[in-house]
Parts: structure tokens; sequence; C-alpha cells
């Protein structure tokens, strides 16, 4: 070191600009390291995830600057590295000017960088010019690099100790194995470089702790260094000769010897380093062999062993090492050839469906079919199909049900809120348009993983599962692609034989796994996608078909979820009636099992109150009239609590649950008949419409006032609604005449001075669709004639400028609604009348339909208008005067 180590200066107003390595340094940007030392003519690999230094990598590493030109200045940090504090540390004076050679940039478990930095030359600070974002200093250089290129000169003024090290590198080089082309190599730069870099790069490689090398970095004259140096030698050298005595008595056979690498440590009672070298070796001729048994196609094979030849000649620090090696893994443990064996018995495969799922006949009729063409042929392609209907219907567990009908893995995957194409098709890393000289493929890339299919496949372990692809429906479009077009593929019967995963990067055959998805609405799904799916209507339950569900799985699931038995609790067909219709009002069953929840809950406090009971009532005092059985109450209050004991029970007595405990425990009814209060007054008529969630009853009213002649639409209307209500206006102006239509004033022309107002009540929900205009037309045909619309008449249908009926979809969710709410009269198009035979006999049976083909022509059955207006037909319009 010099005569003085230069002295700390105040930091300037600016970093001013960087200047390059010239004689006397110049302005650096400082990188504290805190692992480890880095010396001149050495590589070392650092972490970077301090604040100052990620600042400094972004800065001038990743900035669009090329890494070779520019150098940094690493400097040891001695402080304490866990320290949080944001001032600057108390820097070392001697540094090592630096090139970065590889930057690699990783999310897990923190952000952070990985830096491979080469060394240099020394330099001592002079001046710190800035501290944030990075430090910033004005260095001077302390080795020459002309001091290389002149190597005699320093080798006589250095005499006998540089013969000595000399010595001393080479005996230490000769005990290893000149096999290993680590120590080949090493033998060669003792001979071709000047002596004068040796103890460096020396001191870098043997075993030595970080405060001997900071030691080596501060003598700056090369005979200290020398001195420091041959000690250093001296104890490896000794250390080797006892390592070889222990190995030769031990393995006489063994004499390889594996280069020494800082580091690394031999803890006492673990395995050497050459043992987890043999381990490392070991397990990649395991996998090896794993690849080349395995059952995976050509091209897949021919990837895996041209990977496994680059990882016996990559060392294992590198981060790709890692990276390929989990490519290799997951290659042998993807089923290429291993499936399940169906079971192709129809009569046994029927009676699982039908113990598993009422009604759906539909349904199960195709999963049926599917097994007998299976069991024809044994090579037919899975189908795709995609079950489309209401939520609570049981479109996920009919999946698996038919995965455990035919004996195969069954596996779901939620697509709801998925956005990413690469979640469908395999992800690559963030960092992925770096391109770094290591790094040519996405599955490299710190952070790639392979996408949903290929991981279901890996999580099943055979290539024939059922596949559940569950709200198809709800796939979401963002920057990172659309993934209901990554499905495109996976999905089409015709490709799907070699489907290519981005991570894989090579086909996987997908024909044999059985593809099923769920959606509620088709509305949402891209056509193309849509185009590849067979699609399955799963429309609601009727009441019927609940009151079976309910007894057969729901009531039996939820006592056994409550600890409940039968002979504890009774919930008879009539109660299980009232629930559905006063509690629920949906397509599926879900509200209806939170209900029967509910009901144990309460059911279940009873029981364990009456446990603990030590004295049991008397029977005089249960009511004999009740035959024992008590109305089950869920209030809160004091006297409730207070008088259990008057109401418990014995243990033997069911608890019966009638309409009384319902409004004990279940509140007040949600759901009451409004419809007659609705419809007291002209002007009021109601339809029926299809939404995602099932059918539903809508009601639409119409008033007028005096005004222009203008017509006001509310209720959140979309435009097919809205064209809908200008169509039934247009029509009945044109048909006012005929029908005596007439307005306030006697006037048959109906906006002569007179304002419409036309409302869709519950105006927070979204109304669109071409089904509204039949509805419209009878509920302004009811204000003009003023006379009542029927309370028990829903209709449903698409009206054209010419007073044609067009068909309309979801008929059968339409008509459960209609049933639901308790009407019995349902007016729907002609063309629709195919539609009716999907809908149960006995709901038929129930209801009176009156099919209209057009608003004034035809056969009076199908004269929609006659049917409202006119007094011989009347069966939607009362006969009341004005």
């Amino acid at each position: 070191m010099g005569a003085d180590g230069g002295r700390w200066g105040p930091m300037g107003a600016d970093g001013g600009r960087w200047g390059p390595m010239g004689a006397d340094g110049g302005r650096w940007p400082l990188l504290l390291t805190h692992e480890s030392v880095l010396l001149p003519g050495s590589t070392m690999r650092t972490s970077v995830d301090s604040p100052r230094n990620m600042q400094l990598v972004r800065s001038r590493l990743l900035k669009g600057t090329s890494l070779r030109s520019t150098i940094i200045g690493v400097i040891p940090n001695t402080s304490d590295p866990t320290s949080d504090c944001d001032d600057l540390p108390n820097l070392h004076r001697i540094g090592t000017a630096a090139l970065a050679v590889q930057v690699v940039g990783s999310n897990w478990p923190k952000p952070h960088y990985t830096l491979l930095v080469t060394g240099l030359c020394r330099f001592q600070i002079l001046q710190l010019l800035k501290e944030k974002p990075y430090p910033v200093a004005e260095v001077q250089q302390l080795d020459r690099l002309e001091q290389f290129t002149n190597g005699h000169k320093s080798e006589e003024e250095l005499g006998e100790l540089s013969e000595q090290f000399y010595k001393y590198a080479v005996q230490l080089v000769e005990m290893l194995d000149m096999s290993v082309p680590a120590v080949a190599k090493l033998r060669r730069l003792l001979d071709n470089l000047p002596r004068e870099a040796l103890p460096d790069i020396l001191t870098s490689i043997i075993r030595t702790t970080n405060q001997e090398k900071l030691q080596i970095l501060d003598a700056v004259r090369l005979e200290e260094r020398f001195k420091m140096t041959i000690p250093l030698l001296v104890r490896q050298i000794e250390g080797l000769k006892l390592l070889q005595k222990t190995r030769k008595s031990k393995q006489d056979d063994d004499k390889r010897v594996v280069a020494i690498r800082p580091n690394r440590r031999i803890t006492h009672g673990s395995i050497t380093e050459d043992e987890e070298e043999e381990e490392d070796h070991d397990d990649v001729v395991m996998l090896e062999k794993k690849i080349r048994t395995s059952s995976m196609s050509e091209q897949a094979l021919k990837v895996c062993l041209k990977e496994i030849k680059r990882l016996k000649k990559m060392p294992q620090s590198m981060p790709e090492y890692a990276l390929t090696r989990n490519y290799l893994e997951l290659m042998v443990e993807l089923p290429w050839n291993k499936s399940t064996k169906d079971r192709l018995e129809i009569r046994a495969a029927r009676i699982v469906l039908d113990n598993d799922h009422y009604a759906m006949e539909k349904l199960k009729k195709r999963v049926l079919e599917y097994l007998a063409v299976r069991q024809l042929k044994n090579n037919l392609k899975g189908p795709i199909l995609c079950f489309v209907g209401p939520p609570g219907v049981g479109k996920t567990s009919v999946g698996r049900s038919i995965a455990k009908t035919l004996g195969r893995e069954f596996h779901r995957i939620a697509l709801g809120g998925v956005c990413d194409q690469s979640d469908i098709r395999g992800h690559s890393s963030e960092n992925f348009h770096r391109d770094f000289a290591s790094m040519k493929q996405w599955r490299t890339y710190v952070g790639s993983m392979p996408g949903r299919i290929i991981n279901g496949l890996k999580t099943v372990g055979v290539n024939n599962p059922v596949f559940l692809l569950d709200e198809v429906d709800k796939l979401a479009k963002s920057l990172q692609g659309d993934p209901a077009a990554a499905l495109l593929e996976v999905l089409d019967p015709e490709q799907n034989h070699s489907f290519t995963d981005h991570y894989l990067n090579v086909a996987f055959d997908l024909s044999q796994v059985l593809f099923i998805a769920t959606a509620n609405t088709t509305a949402t799904i891209p056509p193309a996608l849509l185009d590849r799916m067979e699609v399955i209507q799963v429309p609601g339950y009727t009441q019927e078909e609940k009151i079976e569900i309910a007894h057969r799985h729901l009531i039996p699931k939820q006592l056994e979820l409550h600890g409940l038995t039968p002979q504890q609790i009774q919930i008879p067909q009539v109660t299980t009636l009232g629930i559905i219709t006063r509690y629920t009002r949906e397509a599926g069953v879900r509200a209806l099992d939170r209900k029967l929840g509910a009901i144990c809950r309460a059911v279940a406090v009873k029981v364990a109150e009456g446990q603990h009971k030590e004295a049991k009532p008397d029977r005089a005092e249960v009511g004999e009239g009740e035959d024992c059985k008590e109305h089950v109450t869920e209030d809160a209050k004091a006297e409730s609590i207070s008088d259990t004991a008057d109401l418990a029970l014995p243990p033997e007595m069911p608890i019966l649950i009638d309409f009384h405990a319902l409004k004990d425990i279940l509140g007040p009814p949600m759901y009451d008949m409004e419809v007659s209060e609705r419809l007291n007054q002209p002007g009021v008529a109601i339809g029926l419409a299809w939404t995602p969630l099932g059918g539903e009853i809508m009601f639409v009213e119409a008033s007028r006032m005096d005004g222009e002649g203008q017509l006001t639409l509310t209720g959140q209307l979309g435009d097919v609604m809205k064209e809908s209500a200008h169509l039934a206006i247009s029509w009945l102006r044109s048909n006012a005449k005929r029908y005596q239509l007439t307005n306030a004033s006697g006037s048959f022309d109906l906006l002569d001075n007179t304002d419409i107002h036309l409302h869709f009540p519950a105006g927070a929900v979204t109304k669109d669709g071409p089904s509204a205009g039949v509805t419209i037309v009878t509920c302004l045909a009811s204000l003009f004639s003023g006379r009542l619309v029927c309370s028990d008449v829903a209709m449903t249908g698409e009206i054209t400028l010419r007073g044609l009926v067009l068909p309309v979809g979801g008929i059968k969710d339409k008509v459960l609604a209609a049933h639901r709410a308790g009407l019995k009269r349902i007016i729907i198009p002609q063309r629709n009348e195919k539609d009716l035979e999907e809908i149960a006999a006995h709901v038929r049976q129930e209801l009176t339909f009156v099919l209209a083909g057009c608003l004034d022509e035809g056969q009076p059955h199908e004269q929609i208008l006659d049917v409202v207006t006119s007094f011989s037909f009347s069966l939607v319009l009362k006969q009341t005067p004005r």
C-alpha cells in the first residue's frame, strides 16, 4: 500500500461522468459484497439482493450497456450484512476492478440477481462521489497492467521468493488428478501466466477464509503478497497429504481426486467431496437409465438424450444445471404410454350413474353411448363434452361420476378467471427477452414451468384420465394472450394427438384423454372453441326432482356432516317442498343444500343440549297432541334458553321439522306468491327470461301520461330489448282500430299527446335478449284496453314488424321457472312446440300451453292478440270494463 491510502472526500453535487480505466483509474460504481472476496485474475459468483446493489445492476448492467464494456468496483463489505440501515457502511479502502460476465435474475424466494464477475486489478478509493441510488467513487489503480507484460524483470527482482512460491504451487497441482480438466488447466496456467498473477489466482482456488483473502487483497506489494501466500500453499499441501493417506487405507482402487474449490467444507462425520460428486454422478446415470427405459416418443427420447449429454458436461454450480435436471425428471415422470383399463360394463355403469345422480337422462344417455362405442372399438378417441347449465345442477359432480364409472383417474382444472395463455401452454420467465449466452430455450429460464394440462397428466400418472375443464365460459383475455385460443389445440380431436407444450417443446398425445368442460352459458365462449366441443344442455330441476335429490343425497350428506342420525331428526317431503318453494328459487340445489345444513345445525344444538341434561322432563309436559315431537327453534332470546328443559325430548324421540320449525329456524319465507298482487291493475304482464343461473319470471310494467308521444324505457335494457319495445308499440299503433285500442283522449293514434313509460323492474340487473316482444305487446294491449292480465299466465317469444312470433331458446328453463312461481298457463312460439318434449310429463300435465304463430293471422289458437285482447278468446286479459 502506498504512503497514504487516500482520504475520504465529501459527496459531490453530481456523480460526474464515467471515466475509462486509465493510468490513474477513474469514476466507478461500487458493488458491495459480504459473502466472499474477489481477487484479481479470479472469477466469483455473487448474489445481489441489497437495494444499492440491485439498482447498480439495473442501471449499469441491464440498461442497454454491453457487459464487457462496463467496469465496476467490487468492495468487500466488512459490516453486518443483515443490518437494514440506510446509511452506507464503512467501505474497505482496497477493492478489485471487475467485469460482469453474466447476469441472472430470479424472483424466488425474493427478487435478486446473481452476477458472475472476473477480477482485473486492485484499486483504492480516493473520494466517495455519490451514495444513492448506488455508491460512486473516484478511484486510483494500484496494480499496473504493464508489469504482467515484463515478467523476466519481475522474476529477477523477486529472486528466491518467486522460485519458492512456484515450487510449492507445482507440488500442490501434482498432488491432484491430472485427468480432471480443471486440474490440467491449472497446470498450464502455472507455466503460461506471469508469476506476479499466481498468488491471487491460487489464493482464490485453495481453501482459505475470507479474512485471509482480505489480507492478500490488501497486500499491494508483490513481495508481501508472495510471503503471505506461501504459508497458505504449505497448509493446503499438508492437508492433501493427510487426506490421501486416509483414502488409501479405505479405498485403494479409487485414485480420483477432485479439484479444490473455495467455499466447500468437509464436516466431521459427513460425506466427503468425492463421495458427493460420485452420488451426483450416480443420479445422472440413473436418470439416463430411466430415460432410455421409458416409453416416450422417439422425438422426446432424442431431445432427452441430448439434454442428458449436456448435463454430464455441465458444472453443478451453474443455474442451468438444476433447470435442465428438472426438465429431464419431468419428462421421465410423464405417462407417455401408461394408461388405465376402462370398465366396459354398460349395466354397471348405468347403475352407478343412477345412484349418484337423479334425473339428467340426456346426459346419462350420452355417457352410456360413449361406453358402448368404446366397448366395440378400443382405439376410440376421447370426445370433447361440454355441459352447459345453471349453477348447482351437478355438472362438476357428473364429471367425477363419469371417471368413477370408467375406472379412470379424475383431474379438475379450474379455468375461472384465467387470463394467461401460458397457464395452458406452459410458462416462460418474465425475463425471457434477456438473451443470455447460456439460455437459449424457454425452459432454461428461472420460473419456467409446464402448463396445467401437462401438470395434470403428471399428477394423475396416466395418459387417459378424465379432465374436467371447469368454468370454461369464464376465461378472460389480457396482455399475456388469450387462453381460450390456447385451448383450441387441446380440445380439437383432430389435433390434440400432438399437443406441444412450450416447456416440453415436444409433442404429447392427448387423444385418449376424456375432456369434459362445464359452462353456465355458451354466449361468452368463442365460436371457434365452441365448435370443437359437443354441447350437452343440463337444465334445472323440477320441484319433484329437487325433493327426490334432497331425500336421496342432500339430507343424508348433511346428517353425516353434522353428526346426526335419522333417529334424531325427520324432514318430511312436504317440509322439503316448503323449503323449495318459499325459501329457494333457483335452478339447481345449492341453496336447498345450504338451507338443509342450517336446519341440521339447529337440531345439532338441541341434541347436544339434551345430552347434557341430568334429568329428563315428564312425558306429560311434552304434549301428547303433538305425538311427543317438538318444533325446533333457533331463538337466541333468554326465555327460549330457559325453556329448553321444558321442551327437551327423550333421546329416542326424533325431532320433526314442520312449517312452524322452518319459520323459527330459517325465518320468514323469502319468496311469497306476489304475482296476483302485482297484476291488480292494467299495464302489467309476466314474461319469461333465461339467465346463466337458470330461468326467471320477469314483470313488465307500462304507464301512460300526457306528453309529446315519447317512449321511455327503463330497467337497464340492452339494445335487443329496446328494439322489441319499439316493434311492439309500432305494431299496436298500426292495429289500434282493429282491436279498438285508444289513448286517454279516445284517439286511435296511441302516441297522440301521450307519453308511454315502459319499465322492467329489478333495474340493477342487466336485461337483454330476443324473447320479450310478446310480453311487451301484452303489457301495452292491457294498458290501452284497460283490462287486467290474468295472474296465472306467463309468456315468451319475439315478434316481427309484421306480427310473426319467432322461436326463442331456453324453453325448458323458462317453463320450469313459471312452474316454480305457481303459474298455470304459458304462451310460447308455435315453432318451439318440439322443445316441450324435454319437459317432464308431470310438469306438462300441470300447465296449459298456448302455441302462437302470429299476432293477428291464422287459426284462433294461433292468434296471440286474440288471446290477449278479444272478448271471445280471453285467456290472458280479464273481461273487466275500463
